[in-house]
């Protein structure tokens, strides 16, 4: 095929590119501004696609932050697909930072914490559980053995729930931020590109005008 990656790249190469592109965070980040503010619509529907997308991306709804930032979007009367690319403020870079200070609130929040032998073990164990759990309960519905739910219930009340609750506030104050900061960008933007669309289309009038005048005197005057 025309357009086949001549080295076909590895596993490791993929993730690598995953957790860090080779043009780089900044370069992405220009990427997506760059399509917010080109979207065709009002400047605070856009700006409230943004504000639903990063407040989903401090919620632990991994898989479904697209669809969860739609609904929010198409509840607020928001920009859906501004929503959608406003959860690239979860990545890669943010996401540990948004887990740990969002489960940490959670657990301050619900009055309990992380007491099994040291949070990043405790966390890692809990990750380890609740994957034990899944694996067996699927091989269980091919065998005898009973199904396992303590692990995944650890990894509920210790991980899950935490973050979810501790991510509201963090979530609501972001995605407001965002908002307040995206709003007159896209607004200055919106209004750049009519300014310079104006100016084109009169530049396009005078230019047909001049055409008319010249063909008009051509008329008038014909050659002998």
């Amino acid at each position: 095929m025309v357009f086949r990656r001549r080295e076909k790249r590895g596993v490791w190469a993929n993730l690598r590119e995953a957790i860090w592109p080779r043009s780089g965070w900044s370069r992405a980040f220009q990427y997506v501004k760059h399509r917010v503010n080109r979207l065709p619509d009002r400047p605070h529907r856009i700006a409230r696609g943004v504000w639903a997308g990063v407040l989903v991306s401090f919620t632990p709804l991994f898989g479904f932050h697209f669809v969860s930032a739609a609904a929010v979007a198409w509840i607020m009367r928001g920009n859906i697909l501004a929503a959608i690319l406003a959860t690239f403020f979860g990545n890669p870079v943010t996401f540990p930072i948004i887990a740990v200070f969002s489960t940490k609130l959670g657990h301050k929040i619900l009055g309990d914490r992380l007491d099994h032998g040291g949070e990043p073990e405790s966390l890692l164990q809990t990750f380890q559980a609740a994957s034990h759990d899944l694996l067996h309960n699927f091989w269980a519905m091919f065998t005898p053995e009973h199904a396992e739910w303590s692990g995944l219930e650890r990894f509920f009340t210790d991980v899950w729930l935490p973050y979810l609750i501790g991510g509201i506030g963090p979530g609501v104050i972001a995605a407001t931020i965002c908002y307040y900061v995206s709003l007159p960008i896209i607004t200055a933007y919106q209004n750049r590109r009519r300014s310079k669309l104006k100016a084109r289309l009169e530049k396009m009038r005078a230019k047909i005008k001049r055409e008319e005048r010249a063909v008009a005197g051509k008329s008038e005057n014909p050659e002998d």
